[in-house]
């Protein structure tokens, strides 16, 4: 039998097929999708439940059409290639990440469509090439307007020119209203210090990772090597940026992840450099030099590793960089400002970010330094060494 028919785009019943793949590429599928359903609206979402299961900001999904399914591309598989989780906060659909790399693929309706009998999909944008306006179209922030405290919905006001309103909820179908949402708070670690502690939890969604990052001591703001991740506006704080590279954008499966660094010895307990062993945290080593660390039961981001004399010195100290995503402020503030000062002059991995999507890359950049100037009187312009990854 023939495959599918493709024709010309510009001809009614014509299809798409839009192709991704992960990091370690164990994953691999493609969705072909009628012409006239394209582009597919992407939402970005804030929810607290997205950020703790991927260790991200945010994340980035869009809806199939109804009847639609990733093709996956053999070896590549549903079943062998992907870990399912399914959260317990009155859940509606069942998620997938890459059990080698971690990298989120999306979502699946744990109910029926009743018209098809197929679960529809929400698939994660950020990992189809190539990405463009006329395959993906990002809409609006969604789960936004609730959220305490400063966030990717703060710095992202525009993309192309193209205005992104923020919604409480899902924007409807036509987009010209919206369905009110009202968001409980993010809902506390469930040892979160108390306003005022010298400590910050880290969690991931379903506590398989769970850690206290200290602030600086007098000891990491006089060492060589430690006090270059300290703040210089507060030596309270650490140092947080923004990343848009490759290789994060692929291995959390989202076009942005927020970065802090601390010494590998602040953590408690103690965290191995391994990563192994450390409640269900596994570990990627996304090149040579670099070890990633994430959640094995629902996929949350949770560290970045390099071994260069910028990041272990000669008496064997560590830094590691953190996922914001999972910081738990006891301020339930989401860029944890009160414990993070963050870069507003650029972001990491600025080259491959505007190679893939240079309408977000440019927005996220404008919007995040002009927030930076309102919040600051400055942009907060300094290096932060991160390696080859993400400079």
């Amino acid at each position: 039998m023939s495959g599918p028919l493709h024709l010309p785009p510009e001809l009614p019943g014509a299809d798409q097929t839009l192709a991704c793949q992960c990091h370690c590429k164990s994953v691999n599928f493609t969705v072909t999708i009628p012409t006239s359903a394209l582009p597919l609206p992407v939402h970005i979402c804030h929810c607290h439940i997205c950020r703790y299961l991927h260790g991200t900001p945010c994340i980035f999904h869009a809806p199939l059409p109804n009847g639609i399914e990733p093709d996956f591309i053999a070896p590549s598989s549903l079943s062998s290639s992907l870990t399912r989780y399914v959260h317990h906060e009155s859940p509606t659909a069942e998620r997938f990440f890459c059990s080698t790399c971690g990298c989120h693929v999306g979502d699946r309706k744990l109910d029926p469509d009743p018209e098809t009998g197929i679960r529809q999909w929400h698939v994660a944008t950020s990992i189809f090439t190539p990405n463009s306006e006329s395959h993906f179209q990002i809409r609006s922030h969604i789960f936004a307007s609730s959220r305490v405290g400063a966030g990717v919905y703060s710095w992202l006001h525009e993309i192309n020119g193209r205005p992104l309103p923020s919604w409480n909820g899902y924007p409807k179908a036509d987009g010209e209203q919206h369905q009110q949402s009202k968001i409980a708070p993010a809902p506390p670690s469930r040892s979160r210090e108390p306003e005022g502690s010298d400590e910050i939890t880290a969690e991931c969604h379903c506590s398989g990772v769970k850690f206290t990052v200290a602030r600086p001591t007098e000891q990491e703001r006089s060492d060589p090597l430690l006090s270059r991740y300290v703040s210089r506006v507060d030596g309270r704080k650490r140092l947080a940026c923004l990343c848009v590279c490759a290789d994060c954008r692929l291995v959390s499966g989202m076009h942005v992840t927020g970065w802090t660094f601390a010494p590998l010895s602040s953590l408690k307990p103690e965290v191995p450099a391994s990563f192994e062993g450390f409640g269900t945290l596994k570990a990627y080593r996304s090149s040579a030099n670099v070890l990633r660390g994430f959640c094995a039961k629902c996929g949350a981001t949770v560290f970045y590793s390099i071994d260069d004399e910028e990041h272990v010195s000669e008496e064997g100290k560590r830094i590691v960089d953190i996922a914001v995503g999972i910081l738990r402020a006891p301020e339930g503030d989401v860029a944890a400002e009160e414990w993070l000062t963050w870069r507003t002059g650029r972001l990491a991995g600025m080259p491959s970010g505007k190679e893939y999507d240079e309408g977000f890359a440019e927005g996220l950049k404008k919007g995040l330094a002009e927030w930076g100037l309102k919040k600051h009187g400055k942009v907060l312009e300094f290096n932060i060494p991160l390696g080859v990854e993400q400079d």
